[in-house]
């Protein structure tokens, strides 16, 4: 019992030792780590110390500064309308837009104005003022855009609400029409991009390459919806392919709808019925499709676009067929060109020229302000020589503020011929013609928009002011009064753009 006794104390004398000097190191490895956090601690807060004392003393931003910060370049910005549905995105936009006209003349046309039929002074609709508000011109768009067995699909959908309206529009409800102004599914693969739908007409002057987008087009900054006098364009289905030979260069060609047109000022044998446009009719029969084509350069320095130069051109084919019995068919060619620049010698500040003259080819200027064609009394056909042009310029001042103004110009050739028999003459400007058969039209604007505030998050509200004068003289003016007619117009447009 001793001897056990003798040995435990001896086995506990010597482990008691170990047992302390282990506590110890653990003991102290913990205070060591507090240590080192409470450091870590005291020196945030001295950190942060620092920054509050900084806020403090630094004076609070401006209202103008309270902006969201700007995406990287180049970073793509989700529209926060956006949804998707498979591999398809969905985005919808467009605008409301509330726009008030005054006329110093009654030309009675909306906010489009029919710059051919400006009333001359001794009429009653050229003594009398017109003043309108409208909310037609505000615009719903969807856009489609997937990728298709490596291929970028785009469908793009415009609309507004200037639509055939009815008689007694502004009586009560204001029962504005919806219309289709684009419909388009646009394929790009490679260098090759293929479109077909209702777009902008090839031959339509752009900004950049050859693009249906409308921000890439030239179609001016103005407020009223027929742009400017002389502008060249129509919104037409068709079929187009284009080549983009590289990101400076495209080639594009195109099929676009045809229409046989004449308007309200040519006289025609009555065996042309409706064989013709005298804006009565959809109906006229046409050979082929008017086909197209456009080259394209844009020129860059200092990693932004200085020019932007373009050439295109239009082939058509008018037919009829003569009096009866014998119904022999008449057929010519016609046809157009034009060559369209921007140029941006200074950052924010472009100079803007289009020129376009054709042989048959007044239906593109905007709105059909010149016959494609006249008849001669024998049932032949002849072509009318007709042109414009535009020159102008747009300043960006500032992100909010940009300042433009343009001249335009539009002659159209007479062409008339003898009757086989009576007296009534036939074509377009001859002698005692109507009034509305105009030798020249010219229009001068001057205009600016104001963004209030924009985002790409909740979009923008922007007032927009445009000042137009406009001229036009016939070939046959009144044998009394005046042998001009021209007018006043001015446009006040408050818009909110959709993100």
């Amino acid at each position: 019992m001793r001897l056990r006794l003798l040995c435990g104390f001896v086995i506990l004398t010597f482990t008691l030792p170990c047992f302390a000097q282990t506590d110890v190191d653990t003991l102290r490895q913990q205070i060591a780590a507090q240590q080192k956090q409470i450091e870590d601690l005291q020196r945030t807060l001295e950190a942060q110390q620092k920054t509050l004392e900084q806020l403090t003393k630094a004076p609070a931003p401006a209202p103008s500064e309270m902006v969201p910060a700007k995406p990287a370049e180049g970073a793509k910005v989700s529209a926060p309308l956006s949804w998707k549905i498979g591999d398809a995105e969905f985005t919808p936009g467009g605008f409301m837009d509330l726009t008030n006209i005054f006329r110093s003349d009654n030309i009675g046309s909306g906010i489009g104005t029919s710059f051919g039929g400006v009333p001359f002074k001794n009429t009653a609709a050229g003594v009398n003022p017109e003043d309108r508000m409208s909310a037609q011109n505000s615009r719903l768009t969807l856009k489609v855009t997937s990728n298709v067995f490596n291929t970028a699909v785009t469908g793009y959908l415009e609309t507004d609400f200037l639509g055939n309206a009815p008689a007694n529009l502004n009586v009560t409800s204001n029962a504005n029409t919806l219309r289709m102004r684009l419909y388009w599914v646009d394929l790009i693969k490679g260098n090759w991009e293929v479109l077909g739908g209702q777009s902008w007409s090839l031959l339509t002057p752009g900004r950049k390459g050859i693009s249906p987008a409308p921000g890439d087009l030239f179609y001016s900054q103005d407020v009223d919806t027929n742009y400017q006098a002389g502008l060249v364009w129509t919104r037409a289905p068709q079929f187009r392919v284009v080549y983009h030979a590289s990101k400076d260069l495209a080639l594009g060609f195109a099929l676009e709808n045809p229409q046989q047109y004449i308007g309200t000022a040519t006289t025609v044998p009555s065996f042309v019925g409706t064989q013709l446009d005298a804006n009565a009719t959809t109906s006229t029969p046409n050979v082929h499709p008017d086909i197209q084509a456009k080259i394209a350069y844009d020129a860059q320095y200092g990693g932004r676009q200085v020019l932007h130069l373009e050439a295109s051109g239009v082939f058509r084919t008018f037919r009829i067929a003569g009096a009866a019995p014998a119904l022999a068919h008449a057929t010519i060619h016609g046809g157009g060109g034009s060559v369209n620049a921007i140029l941006e010698p200074v950052k924010n500040f472009r100079l803007i020229a289009t020129t376009f003259y054709s042989y048959g080819g007044g239906r593109y200027l905007g709105t059909g302000l010149a016959p494609d064609v006249v008849v001669r009394a024998n049932g032949s056909l002849s072509g009318v020589h007709s042109g414009s042009g535009i020159g102008g310029f747009e300043v960006q001042a500032n992100p909010k503020f940009l300042l433009y103004g343009y001249y335009s110009a539009v002659y159209i050739q007479k062409n008339w011929g003898f009757p086989a028999s009576g007296s009534a003459l036939l074509g377009y400007g001859f002698p005692a013609s109507s009034t509305s058969a105009n030798r020249v039209i010219q229009e001068g604007t001057a205009g600016f928009t104001y963004s209030f505030w924009k985002s790409p998050k909740y979009g923008a509200l922007q007032l927009m002011n445009q000042y137009s004068y406009l001229y036009r003289a016939p070939w046959a003016p009144p044998t009394t009064g005046p042998v001009n007619a021209h007018s006043h117009m001015f446009f006040t447009n408050l818009r909110y753009q959709l993100p």
